[in-house]
Order: structure tokens, then C-alpha cells, then sequence
């Protein structure tokens, strides 16, 4: 099986997560493929092949030296994104890529015009949806890459390697997929997610994050007898949405700036909610946000009296940067294995979380790496079979590296 068979064989298992069920796996179609790749890898010759009751796969390389060397872990997630449909994922290939339009369907054309990184893929082949699904690269190329390169670091008893653990969990995409995960079982000394974009890329840096939940309860009285009487709960929401800093929203910012996300909004006069998400790199910046989002609802209340609004704010995920740069041989070798992959290593900030930031809090040193896919959480996904072998021999090279590196001072 090449590694693009691999990739394809994974992306026709639907595993989109669900934020509404409160189950872990939140979808019982992630356990289905789990299942899958659990036998899959036991056919593959992994060791200490475990699936347990909540879809996290755990297994073994074992080392195939004498020489002391720390246990290293990859990890990558089963789940889809609920942003776009992931049943019946109909890949298409388009082989060396002309720097022209692709055609996905009748209505969808993934054009250069609007998705410029095409560009610099041209030459290569690309893997595409038909336009009705995403394609699942987020994280199946992930998945795929690991694999591969257990498989091919069993075929090649020449490349010296310490022990390798793999993990694959389920509920990445709704923030839970490190919620479950047994840290001590996996028993690493670092590990890497494989879950990022472009080639190159690593991250160990993500945001902080808080979710804010506000509830306007507000009065209703005939419009034609409301004067110094109603309080319109539906109204209020859209001043306080107004009173957040309008230059610091995902459409405005980008690199270290962070922002406030307005996720929802309902209600009517008499209740309103809602939904935002707090994000910054910088921990005295995170908390300043949390502040002036605290600030508004006390303003609220004194406008419109006490209980008008009331503010639920809940930390998510913190940066990672603190956890991993006392390690930053944890990069080093990174940096290393992309180079001697042929590129550039290209570090990063994450706009956004990772299951590797909260496994960092847990003890597991864990910065992310490229996975090779780009467009994720829709019909303009696309993968070129190139990155995904560049991510397998990234992950080789990791491997062989932490065999070379000099361990005795670490």
C-alpha cells in the first residue's frame, strides 16, 4: 500500500466530531475507523496496539539499538471537522498541477485567483474534494504520515531509532482530544503532533484562549406604552458587541494579534445570549481582554441595573511557548529533520489551539508539525501527494536524529 492509498483508503471513513453529544468519542462513526486502524497497525507489526473505550489508539515501535535513548511519541487526530460535511468524501487527483483552475464540481473552481499557495504547488500532484465535502486531510494526512513511516522504519533495520510511540484520539475539532488522553501510559519524553499546514511549518507557540457566554435578560412592554419602561435584551447585545474594540476581530488581525471572536448571537426583548471566544499569544494581553469583556458587562449593569447581564468567562487553553522553549532541542530536531526533508523549516505561531498545548500543561512536551494539507474545514481542502511524503520523511527523520543527538546533559 503506498502512502497514498493509505491516505485515501483513511478519508472515506467519515469521523466528523460533534460539540452536542457530551460523549467521548463525541460520534460513535470515530470509533468505527478507530477500529480499523487499530487492526491496521497490529497488521503492520506495531506493538502494544491498544484501542480503548473512549477511541484513543495507543502503539509501539520498539528500538531496534543499544544505545539509551528517550522514548518519542507522534500523534495525530481520527475526528473531521463539523464545519463541512464529511460523508462519502470523493477525492479527485490532479496530476502535475499546471497553475491553472481546478475543477471540483459544476459550481465550486479552486482557482490560484483565490487560493494563491496553489501556486506553489505546481508540478505536483494534487489531491482534491468533489466540491460537495471536505477532503479530511485535518488530520488523516497526519495520520497517514505516521504510519507510513512506522512501516518503512520496520522495512529499513538500518536507520538506527529508539523507541516510538504513536497515538490517535478522537475530538480534536471540538477541543477534547487531549481531555482523555493517558500521558503516563504513553510514557514519552517529548512527542509532536502531526496536524499542521504547509510544508516547513512548526509551531510551538499558540494562543491563550477563554470562552465568554453573556445572558441579557431584558423587559417587555408594548412598544406603545415602552417609554422608560422596556429593556430590550436584543438591543443591549448589539451595544455590547459594539463596545468590544472593533479593530481586534479575526477579519482585522493576523501573526501575534489577538482578538475577540463573536461566535453567536440570538434573543428577542425580553432574552439575548451571546457567544465569544478571547484569544491572545501574550498572557498579560489574554487577561487584559478578559478584563475589558469583564469591564463592559459591569457597565451594562450600570446603565440598565444590576442582573442585566451576566457574564460566564471560561479559560480553554493556554500557550505552549512556556512549556516547550526550557526544551528547545524539542525544535532543534525539528528543524533538523525538515531540513534534511529538503525544506525549510518555517516557525510559527499557531491561530489557534492544539491537543499538543494542552498535552504540553500535561507533562508532555508536544509542538505541532506540518501535516501538508491546506483550505482545511471545507470543499476547497487540498493535499498534494508530495507534502505528504514530505511529511513522512520528516517524521523519519526525527526519529533518526533523536538516535544521533547527545542525550547525556538533557
Amino acid at each position: 500500500m503506498t502512502i497514498t492509498e493509505r491516505f485515501l483508503k483513511y478519508v472515506s471513513f467519515d469521523t466528523q466530531s460533534s460539540e452536542e453529544t457530551g460523549t467521548t468519542p463525541s460520534t460513535k462513526k470515530q470509533m468505527v475507523f478507530a477500529e480499523v486502524l487499530r487492526d491496521e497497525l497490529i497488521s503492520e507489526g506495531l506493538q502494544d496496539v491498544e484501542l480503548d473505550s473512549l477511541g484513543y489508539i495507543y502503539a509501539t515501535l520498539p528500538s531496534n539499538t543499544s544505545k539509551s535513548i528517550p522514548t518519542i511519541g507522534f500523534i495525530s487526530h481520527l475526528d473531521t471537522s463539523p464545519d463541512a460535511s464529511g460523508t462519502n468524501v470523493k477525492p479527485q487527483i490532479t496530476y502535475n498541477y499546471n497553475g491553472k483552475d481546478i475543477t471540483l464540481s459544476a459550481d465550486k473552481v479552486l482557482s490560484p485567483k483565490q487560493f494563491p499557495e496553489l501556486l506553489d504547488h505546481i508540478g505536483e500532484d494534487i489531491i482534491t474534494t468533489d466540491g460537495t465535502t471536505l477532503l479530511g486531510a485535518d488530520d488523516k494526512s497526519g495520520i497517514a504520515a505516521i504510519v507510513e513511516a512506522m512501516v518503512y522504519l520496520q522495512k529499513h533495520p538500518e536507520i538506527e531509532h529508539g523507541p516510538i510511540r504513536i497515538a490517535f484520539n478522537p475530538d480534536e475539532e471540538i477541543g477534547m482530544g487531549a481531555h482523555h488522553f493517558n500521558v503516563e501510559k504513553f510514557g514519552c519524553k517529548f512527542a509532536y503532533t502531526i496536524d499542521g499546514s504547509e510544508c516547513g511549518e512548526i509551531e510551538f507557540e499558540n494562543f491563550n484562549a477563554a470562552a465568554a457566554i453573556i445572558t441579557v435578560t431584558g423587559r417587555s412592554v408594548h412598544p406603545g406604552s415602552a417609554k422608560d419602561k422596556m429593556i430590550n435584551a436584543g438591543r443591549i447585545a448589539t451595544e455590547i458587541v459594539q463596545m468590544l474594540p472593533q479593530s481586534e476581530i479575526p477579519e482585522t488581525t493576523e501573526g501575534y494579534e489577538g482578538f475577540y471572536h463573536l461566535t453567536s448571537i440570538s434573543g428577542n426583548c425580553t432574552e439575548a445570549n451571546l457567544s465569544f471566544i478571547i484569544r491572545d499569544h501574550s498572557t498579560g494581553k489574554f487577561q487584559e481582554r478578559k478584563r475589558v469583556i469583564t469591564r463592559i458587562v459591569e457597565t451594562i449593569n450600570q446603565r440598565y441595573g444590576n442582573g442585566t447581564a451576566t457574564l460566564t468567562l471560561t479559560d480553554q487553553y493556554y500557550n505552549m511557548r512556556k512549556q516547550v522553549e526550557p526544551q528547545m532541542y524539542i525544535i532543534d530536531i525539528a528543524c533538523q529533520a525538515i531540513k534534511e526533508a529538503g525544506m525549510l523549516p518555517k516557525i510559527k505561531a499557531i491561530r489557534g489551539g492544539t491537543d499538543g498545548a494542552q498535552l504540553s500543561f500535561m507533562g508532555l512536551p508536544c509542538p505541532n508539525i506540518f501535516a501538508g494539507g491546506i483550505n482545511f474545514h471545507g470543499p476547497y481542502e487540498f493535499l498534494p501527494i508530495q507534502s505528504l511524503e514530505r511529511v513522512k520523511q520528516t517524521i523519519i527523520n526525527i526519529c533518526k536524529i533523536t538516535a544521533q543527538y547527545e542525550w547525556q546533559h538533557k
